[in-house]
């Protein structure tokens, strides 16, 4: 079993609309793309385990996609089909305008996975982020079970979820998803002890579709 976690502002929509307000006039201002979230770090070793695993062509879509530069970093290693949802229209204008800078391919909309805002199947959904800011909202709960249903009706019968979380523990997350996921792959996270244990502050889980 798990604990609920604290209703929190960054499960809300509010609060993200400010965020990205923010982030469009400082990368216009200055060029800073804002907040990578997890690090870079994180972000090599999602790339590393498409390069690994994923073919080129496939059709991956990043759910929450922020800045969009998860995006980018697969653009620049080759990936084709790469295509982008948030449910923020100023964090959609920043990835366009980020993507622009960095001259990479990648097809971005507004949409929200709780009210079902995608179109077509994705061989990959990459989540880095988005559920965890699902499970700090009002209905968490609720909201968790509709962000799986969805996940699951738009991947293709052999696609897979990679999702990253620094809320959840990978034996939590696969709780979580056990309903129509199956775990299939765990990437490696940066580790440390503390009192006789080891853990990892951020989990990468990789979920197959049941």
């Amino acid at each position: 079993m798990f604990e609920e976690l604290e209703q929190s502002e960054l499960g809300t929509q509010e609060y993200w609309k400010k965020v990205y307000e923010t982030e469009v006039k400082n990368f216009r201002n200055h060029g800073d793309i804002g907040e990578v979230w997890f690090g870079e770090d994180i972000a090599d070793r999602i790339v590393k385990w498409n390069e690994d695993n994923i073919q080129k062509s496939n059709r991956i879509l990043d759910v929450g996609c922020g800045n969009g530069m998860l995006l980018v970093q697969l653009s620049r290693a080759g990936y084709t089909n790469l295509n982008g949802i948030d449910y923020s229209g100023d964090a959609i204008t920043l990835a366009k305008e980020v993507s622009s800078h960095y001259q990479a391919d990648i097809n971005y909309s507004v949409g929200d996975i709780l009210r079902d805002g995608i179109c077509n199947s994705y061989d990959v959904i990459l989540d880095k982020g988005t559920y965890d800011a699902i499970s700090l909202s009002k209905d968490a709960q609720k909201e968790r079970s509709l962000y799986i249903t969805n996940i699951h009706k738009h991947l293709t019968d052999n696609g897979v979820l990679v999702i990253t979380s620094c809320n959840w523990t990978k034996e939590e997350l696969t709780l979580q998803f056990d309903t129509h996921f199956y775990l299939h792959d765990v990437i490696p996270t940066p580790q440390f002890k503390f009192g006789g244990s080891i853990g990892s502050v951020v989990s990468c889980i990789i979920f197959k579709k049941k």
